[in-house]
């Protein structure tokens, strides 16, 4: 490891054990929603007003209900049909995971570039976890999608820490510190942010591809959502040995079926990706 990257990765950490690395807090209209989620007093249309300050959050909402992956009857055309069809649950975990997307943003080119293609990447990963739990498990697809969401949130405060510092590295290595450090600042984060614990060891495990665990969970989903996104392409991880993989055992599935060539799982994943976006 080259002297740079050795250095980034040491002060990262001396940070992280002193409480000095700057994690992100989860936007305020994500933390009304999950506070009026867990409330067993309140109602949706608690939700609808937290949401209805957030014009953009209302319109994707919306949007989502009148996707192929919910379309039902009739139309909706307003937030609070939105939030009935969705219930209270749904409609809480997915706008905070929607939410989130502010703050995958950047003052200096370089660094809001990888930002938002790390949004990217997060937004298709969660679209497939989200199929995947609706097709194979009995897990479900709301937190299914909140962890695709936030399988990368490790990636912020890294890229963050390289913009206020100034350092100029290369992209390679820039990929090397995130590759190394990204998994526990994500379980940090999401740890601080009192996310449940089945969503809090995503950032860890996703890329435990021999992990051994009783029961398919949302890491599997990632592991799998993960796998499924790089298929084809020339990232390292399409060379892996699927059959290696324990999460395609715990989900029922076999390894070297190409989901791409079944048209209406394709159909699917590709609507759960578009909504997100």
């Amino acid at each position: 490891m080259s002297n740079i990257v050795e250095t980034i990765r040491e002060d990262i950490l001396e940070a992280i054990e002193n409480d000095k690395l700057i994690l992100p807090t989860l936007p305020e209209v994500a933390l009304k929603v999950r506070d009026i989620a867990e409330d067993e007093n309140s109602a949706i249309a608690d939700l609808v007003n937290v949401i209805s300050t957030d014009t953009a959050l209302s319109a994707r909402l919306i949007r989502v209900c009148n996707s192929p992956l919910f379309r039902g009857s009739r139309a909706i055309e307003n937030l609070n049909m939105a939030v009935s069809r969705l219930g209270m649950a749904y409609t809480s975990n997915l706008a905070m995971g929607l939410a989130m997307e502010q703050m995958f943003q950047a003052t200096s080119d370089m660094i809001d570039k990888r930002l938002r293609a790390t949004w990217q990447t997060s937004t298709e990963v969660a679209g497939i976890c989200h199929v995947l739990a609706q097709q194979y498990t009995r897990l479900k697809p709301d937190q299914a999608t909140l962890a695709g969401l936030v399988h990368q949130i490790g990636v912020l405060p890294v890229l963050r820490y390289v913009e206020d510092q100034d350092i100029q590295v290369s992209s390679m290595m820039l990929d090397k510190i995130i590759e190394l450090l990204h998994p526990r600042i994500g379980a940090a984060i999401l740890k601080r942010w009192d996310f449940p614990a089945e969503l809090m060891i995503v950032p860890m495990e996703y890329q435990n591809f021999q992990r051994e665990v009783p029961e398919a969970d949302y890491a599997d989903l990632v592991t799998l959502a993960t796998l499924q996104l790089v298929s084809g392409s020339d990232h390292p991880l399409s060379e892996l040995d699927r059959t290696t993989v324990t999460a395609y055992g715990r989900l029922g599935l076999d390894p070297n079926t190409d989901m791409n060539e079944e048209e209406d799982l394709t159909a699917q994943m590709e609507a759960a990706m578009a909504l997100l976006q």
